[in-house]
């Protein structure tokens, strides 16, 4: 991909998200995990990061869209695929790709808490920095990253570029 700069190697992905997972695995020891997707993006984030779980682990899939082709977040959320399974009395770990200005993240939280989980805590691979509308607590992050608009491990541009094995920067000149 011409007009992009590696932010982020693959091989510092890999090993992030095994520390992630030995912290997961030791903070849910002896309990089960539902881990939920936000698609499309996460998808890659939460398959890599399950191999580094070692616990019984359940998955389901939410899809969300605040973005259209955009580059920024339009801070309308639709939920586009709600859960499949009922998530009350259980411990629930929503994996996204990237959070930003957290708007999605905090309608996702509020839509699923009033749904009685037992717990509902975030990881992300990505965490921009300063950019965030409404306080997001994120309990396993992968990277900060500063503004800049970035692809590549599940995060696309009006649909390209989620293959990539890394995390760069797009110059969106």
């Amino acid at each position: 991909m011409e007009n992009s700069k590696v932010l982020i190697s693959a091989e510092e992905i890999k090993l992030k998200l095994a520390e992630l997972g030995q912290q997961i695995t030791n903070d849910y020891a002896g309990e089960s995990l539902l881990m939920v997707g936000v698609l499309k993006g996460a998808f890659m984030v939460m398959a890599d990061l399950a191999r580094q779980v070692n616990l019984a682990v359940e998955f389901d899939f939410m899809a969300v869209s605040s973005y259209g082709a955009a580059t920024q977040s339009s801070g309308v959320v639709r939920i586009l695929k709600d859960l499949d399974q009922e998530i009350a009395g259980r411990n629930v770990l929503i994996v996204e790709d990237i959070v930003d200005s957290g708007l999605t993240l905090s309608y996702l939280t509020k839509s699923l808490r009033v749904r009685k989980p037992k717990s509902l805590e975030i990881a992300a691979l990505l965490l921009k920095k300063d950019i965030q509308r409404v306080s997001i607590e994120v309990k396993y992050t992968g990277f900060e990253i500063g503004p800049e608009f970035v692809v590549g491990y599940g995060l696309d541009h009006a649909g390209k570029y989620r293959n990539l094995p890394h995390i760069a920067v797009m110059d969106t000149e």
